[in-house]
């Protein structure tokens, strides 16, 4: 274990130092990109050595850090696993990278800054998952949020990547500040390790201990982006490299994830039942308005940007309702709960990771992100196609992909709700369901229009026209993540048992009853339920082959015959003739109008010879997010306001600096002494 993570460390510096030295051309790049793709490789197979070993590796080193405190390193199950979901993102968009960067060449970026940042987010995010003391975790923590927001300004030139940049950086201070008074409320003795807070939690009042779950929630929720803390994520991955933001979203946000379920589940060991009803509905709010602003989305990564934080949602759910059972006692099914969440959570890596990666080839290949200026890439871009189509697939749950296994675990887990004692908490269950049923459907709905409009049909622009398929470094890299989505989908007899190990002993919860008879079927306990992947799989199989046999039985005319489709007596198709991505939406958008609230502008210009005869119609419509103009305008302002109010302050006095000083420190003391 150690010689792995010697070799993870090395392989991240190596990346660094090659990106220092220059890191251009197609020798630089690669090098970056392997220093990268070596250090992921060896931290994935560094967690499964643990997870399969049942052995936590451990390492520290004493008064390296300020305070006394020393590097403290351990890696067991839960910190394990998490470290392999930063391996499946990482190796693939490594290789992606060393091809897509080549765009920035011409100086856009700097591609020292850019390799340099790569390395060092990737070497931070994996360090988190190993910190055993809490000022290890906060100082990688933020390490990863710094480096993570260099790389979301690479074009720091445009201004819309600076107001991401803004936006992300504000979002990701707000959590720090959350995560550290949690931390401090929860370090009441001496002991500073997880292994002392695990100790101290027990005895804690039960109020402090509810205090402590809400700000972590808050905390690492505005990193995973739940809803309404999610507002830089649509701004910030689109601006990002595309091989970046497939890291952030596929990645990065679910270590808020591994740190919500660190001191909910292991350091705190749960807690009252209305932990799990507020995650399990903040999951569901999260996953049905990522969705539907995802729909309205004409920015193709925006778009994949608002579906992270569906499918955040979706990997709550499962953690709410596996602390929902965990109060309830029902330890098995808290189990099979989180272990649905668990089981997303890497299957949101890899179709997310795949979809942003595809993203960036259309990117690259068109130079626009707008989909009404896309079409027809599908026989100019053939690879990158199928490997989004697959993504598309994966993250519309449509089996046999992985997309499908997690969110059939997840489904049967809510289902499973009617075992609660609690009436108020019983009933939350198939709303969820509903509220998943209808995210799964509007998904789908989503995808049809990202794939159809995107790929099919004519091109609607010259750059589409015009466009070439990826290089061959940004195709390996988006082939490793779809072998993944498939294999993660027909192998599910490999996955639950080990993440059932994961979650052994964290907060009390047994060995999973879920697993597979003959490797096929999934048995969930007290036969609730059952299904085979790998079978539906085979089934599909057959049907395909059956129906060439039919054609074959029945001599159809199989010769292939081309004639243009029916527009609408035209003669000649055009690009005009083709269902835009605006015509799509807009059935939904008026069916969730009252959620969306667009406004709409519509100009009619006539024949100046008679009004009879119209020479064009212009229709414009916006959506501003409700939670936008209900929370961050008002917000904002207030903050402005004050902001000039406190200007005022700046008179150059130094007697009067020197006073206010005096007056805080004066009003602190009070406060220390009677709190």
């Amino acid at each position: 274990m150690q010689l792995l993570f010697i070799v993870m460390i090395v392989s991240y510096l190596a990346g660094m130092g090659a990106a220092l030295t220059g890191g251009r051309g197609p020798i630089g790049r690669g090098l970056v990109a392997a220093g990268a793709a070596i250090g992921a490789g060896a931290g994935l197979v560094l967690g499964a050595v643990v997870i399969l070993s049942g052995t936590p590796f451990a390492l520290r080193i004493p008064e390296i850090l300020p305070m006394g405190g020393g590097f403290d390193l351990r890696l067991d199950a839960l910190g394990a696993f998490f470290l392999i979901v930063i391996g499946v993102g990482a190796v693939p968009a490594s290789i992606y990278g060393a091809g897509y960067t080549e765009t920035y060449e011409d100086g856009r970026a700097s591609l020292r800054l850019l390799g340099v940042m790569f390395n060092l987010f990737l070497l931070l995010m994996s360090l988190v998952t190993l910190a055993n003391n809490v000022l290890t975790f906060l100082m990688m923590w933020e390490g990863m949020s710094l480096a993570s927001y260099f790389l979301v300004m690479a074009e720091a030139h445009d201004e819309n990547t600076q107001q991401a940049g803004n936006w992300y950086a504000a979002m990701a201070h707000l959590g720090l500040a959350l995560l550290l008074v949690a931390f401090l409320l929860l370090m009441t003795g001496t002991g500073e390790t997880f292994a002392d807070l695990r100790a101290q939690a027990q005895t804690l009042d039960p109020a402090v201990r509810g205090v402590i779950f809400m700000l972590a929630l808050l905390g690492f929720g505005s990193k995973t982006g739940i809803v309404p803390l999610h507002v830089w994520l649509p701004r910030a991955h689109p601006a990002a490299p595309s091989h970046v933001s497939a890291l952030m979203s596929g990645v990065m946000i679910k270590l808020g994830i591994y740190g919500l379920l660190r001191v909910g589940l292991d350091l705190l060991g749960g807690g009252p039942m209305w932990w799990g009803a507020l995650v399990l509905a903040i999951g569901a709010l999260s996953a049905v308005l990522g969705v539907l602003y995802a729909l309205m989305e004409h920015d193709l990564k925006r778009l994949l940007a608002y579906h992270s934080v569906e499918n955040i949602g979706i990997i709550l759910l499962g953690v709410g309702a596996g602390f929902m059972f965990q109060s309830a006692g029902l330890t098995r099914l808290s189990a099979l709960a989180f272990i649905g969440g668990l089981y997303h959570t890497i299957n949101h890596a890899s179709f997310k990771g795949l979809l942003f990666l595809g993203a960036g080839s259309v990117l690259h290949a068109t130079g626009t992100r707008n989909m009404e200026e896309m079409g027809g890439l599908i026989k100019r871009m053939p690879w990158t196609a199928l490997f989004f189509l697959i993504g598309a697939a994966a993250i519309s749950a449509l089996p046999p992909l992985n997309g499908f296994v997690s969110e059939w675990i997840v489904f049967q887990s809510l289902l499973s709700g009617v075992n609660l004692p609690s009436p108020e908490a019983a009933i939350m269950m198939p709303v969820a369901v509903g509220m998943l049923a209808l995210t799964s459907g509007l998904a789908a709905a989503c995808f049809v229009k990202a794939f159809g409009i995107s790929f099919l049909a004519l091109p609607r622009s010259p750059e589409a026209e015009h466009a070439h398929e990826a290089p061959r470094s940004m195709q390996v890299g988006m082939a490793l993540l779809a072998v993944v989505c498939i294999g993660l989908g027909l192998a599910p007899f490999v996955v639950v048992p080990l993440l059932g190990k994961v979650l052994t002993g964290l907060g009390g919860l047994p060995p999973t009853e879920a697993a597979f008879t003959l490797n096929l079927s999934l048995q969930l306990p007290a036969n609730f339920a059952t299904m085979s992947p790998a079978l539906i799989g085979v089934g599909l199989i057959a049907i395909l082959g059956l129906i060439s046999i039919g054609l074959r039985l029945f001599n159809a005319n199989r010769r292939q015959r081309v004639s243009d489709s029916w527009g609408c007596g035209r003669i000649g198709q055009s690009p005009r003739m083709e269902y835009t991505a605006t015509a799509f939406a807009e059935p939904l958008r008026r069916v969730f109008s009252e959620i969306y609230r667009p406004s709409k502008e519509v100009t009619i210009d006539f024949h100046p010879e008679s009004k009879y005869f119209v020479q064009s119609i212009e229709y414009r419509s916006e959506i501003t997010p409700w939670f936008d103009r209900v929370i961050y305008d008002p917000l904002l302002a207030l903050i402005r306001f004050l902001a000039r109010s406190v200007r005022r302050l700046q008179s150059g006095s130094l007697h009067l600096y020197l006073m206010l000083v005096a007056l805080t420190l004066f009003v602190l003391l009070v406060v220390a002494r009677w709190f």
